[in-house]
């Protein structure tokens, strides 16, 4: 098993309330997929493999980065539809949006909750196939050669974690919470399991000019 770093994608527009128009790289976004890719490369950080999901904010990080390396896109490594599944909620269970920063915290565990006990009708997918997943394409990324970047999303990353951790769903809605644009988060298989050794690491915002940019919504 090759190690994995997974990467969350540069900030996108956070003023959206639906997918399509959320999945685009703000002004920042594009400058923190820079500077990521600007560290890489003075730090000489070796990867052989690039991965993406098939959205377009993973797809402009990526570029953004300029590793060198040839893509390999795969919806496996998509987001949940975090909007999607939001709007049933408040549909079918009178559960609003939040609209100030902080009720976050509140309703991401909710809509977590919901979507895996079935209170969602009609999901765009299912939790269990969200986490089945995910298992399998970063089993098929780890039998490859050499180690590899993952250029992903927040809600996929927190999955990852509690898999590895074996988190329920209050801890891990606490991990996707803090996870910031750009950051790099890193598994080495260990005993034949995933071992994080590196989460949330964002070195290359970690300046006092660039301190503004290290973002989480």
């Amino acid at each position: 098993m090759s190690h994995i770093t997974l990467i969350r994608h540069g900030q996108a527009n956070s003023g959206a309330k639906d997918e399509v128009s959320y999945d685009k790289l703000s002004d920042l976004g594009h400058e923190q997929a820079v500077w990521l890719g600007s560290y890489l490369r003075d730090t000489g950080t070796h990867h052989t493999r690039l991965y993406t999901g098939t959205l377009t904010r993973h797809i402009e990080t990526a570029n953004g980065m300029e590793t060198g390396m040839e893509p390999i896109r795969d919806a496996r490594l998509n987001e949940l539809e975090y909007f999607t599944l939001a709007t049933l909620m408040e549909e079918q269970h009178a559960i609003p949006f939040p609209t100030e920063q902080g009720a976050f915290s509140s309703h991401l565990p909710q809509v977590f909750d919901f979507w895996k006990s079935g209170k969602i009708e009609d999901p765009p997918e299912s939790y269990s196939n969200f986490e089945e997943r995910i298992q399998t394409v970063l089993h098929e990324i780890s039998a490859g050669h050499g180690p590899a970047l993952v250029v992903t999303s927040g809600g996929l990353i927190s999955m990852v974690m509690a898999q590895a951790m074996g988190l329920g769903i209050p801890a891990m809605s606490r991990i996707a919470l803090a996870i910031m644009h750009t950051s790099m988060h890193r598994l080495f298989p260990i005993g034949g399991h995933w071992s994080p050794v590196l989460f949330n690491a964002v070195p290359h915002l970690d300046t006092p000019e660039r301190r503004v940019a290290q973002t989480h919504i």
